[in-house]
């Protein structure tokens, strides 16, 4: 393996684990920012507040998301094992 294949293989493995993180991260902090404004405004600083609504989205993102995030890391996994056995 030379050093190209390997710079390669982490910028893939990269790209995959943000394209597969990116929809839990971006719905986590959009409803992130809506109760810190909703916090600021009626000036209610309960720590349940926050964690609450955010672990119900990641719970839901989940369920929306995961057999498309199965899919992309099994395709990536097929590509790595097909590279590994053709070396």
């Amino acid at each position: 393996m030379d050093s190209d294949l390997a710079m390669h293989l982490l910028s893939e493995t990269l790209l995959t684990a943000a394209k597969v993180s990116s929809p839990i991260l971006l719905a986590t902090l959009v409803v992130g920012v809506v109760i810190s404004v909703l916090q600021v405004v009626t000036q209610i600083q309960e720590m349940t507040l926050t964690f609450i609504p955010k672990l119900v989205v990641v719970v839901a993102m989940f369920l929306a998301t995961g057999a498309w995030m199965m899919a992309v890391v099994v395709e990536f996994s097929k590509r790595l094992f097909g590279l590994i056995a053709g070396m």
